[in-house]
């Protein structure tokens, strides 16, 4: 069999059809070792052409920015997600060079995605989208279908000091961490009552997907979520007692005397700890990167807060600053307890009868 020429499948049914079946056991073998060879040979040019991508982006200057975005137009296979560029760009590129270039629309191209997650970098970093002509002309021009059109266009206030990942030519490093805060800690004494709640979830699936679409998005090893309608309103007081008796596989086998730790806390740290979450992802993911990261974020917001489906990013920030945040961890057999990759977020509404609860645990 010549690699140079296709393989002639007459040949091979003539030989089938003489019984020569030997033969086709050695051609399907010799095919198996050459597909892995170039699999492998593709492989490898795919990380060699990340790495020229990353240079290009961590290059500053508008020359390598021109290059780049001509690269990532002209080529459209190069397998490289805009998110993930977007991300390297905001992190080592002016804005100005950034806004000036990469917002040039004056031809069609094939770079709309790229800019819209470069879009929300960079108002995740800080840059008011109004001191900049062509960010402003993005939110008229810019693609209606792109899920990132429903984020604000300015950063909100509950989206201040967010970590981002710190990238090298060869290199990178990322904090996160979800531990449990000292300030604010509401621990409810033990022995905790080990009578168990009769109340029920009452999730639909659709609240439940927008509840877990941070964990899911950054590819965390198990989460759940959990919606309950309380008979009557509670003091946020009482919650930290009631968590560990709902039925919930995150508190299952949870004895009265093991670790149940709570703490309240502002809005401001859930939404960050949702953004961490999604964006920089579990212990063997690089999570969907700081664009996707906040859209993911607010979702997960949307959905704990109670937000009507189809909601306006005013309405979730309405809701969800009138709930009541608590995060808490438990030594639960659901839980791996693993570096700081385990957590809970309970979301009490502003009406104190409904209360729900976000799960996510990851290990290596």
């Amino acid at each position: 069999m010549d690699d140079r020429l296709p393989l002639d499948w007459d040949q091979v049914e003539a030989r089938a059809a003489r019984g020569d079946t030997s033969y086709l056991r050695e051609l399907g073998a010799r095919l198996a070792g050459r597909r892995e060879a170039a699999a492998e040979q593709a492989r490898e040019y795919g990380r060699h052409l990340t790495h020229v991508v990353r240079v290009l982006a961590l290059t500053r200057g508008r020359d390598s920015l021109t290059q780049l975005l001509r690269l990532l137009d002209e080529q459209a296979s190069t397998g490289l997600h805009p998110r993930f560029v977007a991300s390297l760009l905001a992190e080592h590129q002016e804005p100005a060079e950034l806004a000036a270039t990469v917002f040039d629309r004056s031809h069609t191209d094939r770079l709309d995605e790229l800019r819209g997650c470069l879009f929300h970098e960079l108002i995740l970093r800080g840059v008011d989208v109004d001191d900049f002509r062509p960010l402003r002309t993005w939110t008229i021009v810019r693609p209606g279908w792109s899920a990132l059109a429903w984020l604000p266009n300015q950063l909100r206030d509950m989206e201040t000091a967010v970590d981002f990942p710190s990238r090298s030519l060869r290199g990178s490093a990322r904090g996160g961490g979800s531990s449990l805060p000292a300030e604010g800690r509401m621990d409810p004494p033990t022995p905790r009552s080990s009578s168990r709640s009769t109340l029920q979830d009452v999730a639909t699936t659709a609240v439940h997907t927008s509840i877990v679409a941070a964990p899911e998005a950054g590819d965390w090893g198990n989460h759940g979520a959990w919606v309950f309608r309380l008979d009557e309103a509670i003091a946020p007081e009482q919650v930290p007692a009631l968590l560990p008796t709902l039925p919930m596989p995150c508190v299952d086998g949870l004895g009265p005397t093991a670790r149940f730790e709570i703490a309240a806390r502002p809005v401001d740290e859930i939404w960050r700890l949702l953004f961490a979450t999604a964006s920089m992802g579990g212990m063997y993911s690089q999570g969907v990167h700081g664009a996707y990261g906040r859209l993911w974020a607010w979702r997960s917001l949307a959905g704990l807060s109670g937000t009507a489906e189809g909601a306006s990013a005013e309405d979730v920030e309405r809701h969800a600053s009138q709930s009541t945040w608590f995060h808490f961890e438990a030594d639960a057999e659901w839980f791996h307890n693993d570096a700081c990759t385990d957590y809970g977020i309970a979301a009490l509404s502003p009406d104190r009868r409904r209360l729900a609860v976000l799960a996510a645990t990851d290990t290596d």
